[in-house]
């Protein structure tokens, strides 16, 4: 068989990136290769719908089995690409198998990072997922480890079946590396309305027989399970193995090539220049995975440009939906625009003068409007101009393309 474009990893951003090949021209051969077994599938639903009871585990997939096949895409599902030899530009399978490639794209995510010892369950597989909502079933006290957006979602989710949940978080307030103080005061409060009790600033040392979580600070938290979500670790050891360089994340150009010219990186697991991070940036989002899939097809079809996508993500929690749009890190002025008491607002953060981001709860105009502002530099709206709620934000943003 001829070369083609191999693809490692067949999570979000893999699959798009071989659905993008095919939509933007491509005709040669494209293997997409999964380590877990199944149809490549949406991870978003796994901690959100699926946990709800809204969504089944076996109703996530990105795609039935016949698209692959009208498309011309080989799936290689439970399988693992374990070296890459760049010189003969060709990756190796665990049984030994090689496969020749034009372009290589390594899209293999990010794993969870682990508590110290056994006893935890962690969401970011489907299978994760069966674990967990079987333990559910039975469990009556949780005890979640991380305040980030999974470990609030589970929270939610448990809560919602009137499980007893306590969220440990070792930073001083939730979601402290994504969203600004105001927001992060205003999902503590929503949470604890709901029942949800919190210890800050400590960790977890270690998970007792019977299930009992241990502090830092020797307390001991009673739980019939517990959940943790305490970030991820970019999966970079195919790039380390080759000689890539590697730096929270597989290092890549504008273009999202790495070293070598014909191996590129997207998603979870690729370090990449972004003016809204003002510097390198590892983002972990669907938007991040499909845009830079996108990206990356167009250079392989020879159209390459830079990569240059506004990052946006979103949490359901309880009644609130938060749509989030730049990055607020660095911020030295915050307005709120809207009513924090109804659960419909924006925190639009500012860096000298300029707008970097908007934090979003229930007011999807705003996100949308934030999208094409920061976008465009955010020098069109002024602090005093967002905090005014009859200043209409999606008129200041309608001419810009």
């Amino acid at each position: 068989m001829a070369a083609g474009v191999v693809i490692a990893g067949a999570g979000q951003a893999g699959f798009q990136a071989a659905f993008s090949l095919r939509t933007e021209g491509y005709a040669g051969p494209i293997t997409l290769v999964g380590e877990e077994a199944g149809l490549p599938y949406q991870r978003p639903p796994l901690s959100k719908g699926c946990l709800h009871g809204k969504q089944e585990l076996d109703e996530i997939d990105l795609r039935p089995a016949a698209f692959y096949e009208k498309q011309n895409i080989t799936l290689r599902m439970g399988e693992r690409i374990l070296a890459i030899d760049r010189d003969a530009r060709r990756v190796y399978l665990a049984d030994g198998e090689g496969l020749e490639y034009e372009y290589l794209l390594l899209a293999t995510g990010a794993s969870n990072r682990r508590l110290a010892g056994p006893g935890a369950l962690y969401l970011r597989t489907r299978q994760e997922a069966a674990m967990l909502l079987t333990e559910l079933e039975a469990a009556e006290r949780l005890v979640v480890v991380g305040g980030g957006f999974i470990g609030l979602e589970v929270a939610a989710a448990a809560t919602a079946l009137e499980r007893k949940v306590t969220v440990v978080e070792p930073q001083e307030r939730l979601m402290q590396r994504a969203v600004g103080p105001i927001i992060s005061e205003y999902f503590r409060a929503m949470h604890v309305g709901h029942g949800v009790e919190f210890v800050f600033g400590e960790g977890c040392t270690e998970i007792d027989d019977d299930g009992a979580v241990r502090l830092t600070n020797g307390a001991v938290l009673p739980a019939d399970m517990v959940v943790a979500g305490i970030g991820v670790t970019p999966r970079a050891e195919l790039a380390v193995a080759a000689g890539l360089s590697v730096a929270n994340g597989i290092v890549v150009d504008e273009y999202l090539r790495t070293a070598d010219e014909r191996i590129y990186a997207i998603g979870d697991c690729a370090s990449f220049p972004s003016r809204f991070a003002g510097g390198m940036a590892r983002l972990e989002s669907v938007q991040n995975a499909v845009d830079q899939a996108r990206c990356f097809a167009e250079a392989v079809c020879g159209r390459p440009r830079p990569y240059d996508a506004v990052p946006w993500f979103w949490t359901d929690q309880f009644e609130a939906k938060l749509q989030m749009v730049g990055i607020s890190q660095g911020f030295d002025c915050e307005v709120t625009r809207g009513d924090i008491g109804a659960g419909k607002f924006s925190v639009c953060y500012f860096r000298e003068g300029r707008l970097i981001a908007i934090d979003s709860v229930n007011r999807p105009a705003d996100h949308l409007a934030g999208r094409k502002l920061i976008a465009h530099g955010g020098t069109t709206v002024t602090p005093e101009q967002a905090a005014d709620v009859e200043f209409d934000l999606k008129a200041a943003a309608q001419y810009l393309v």
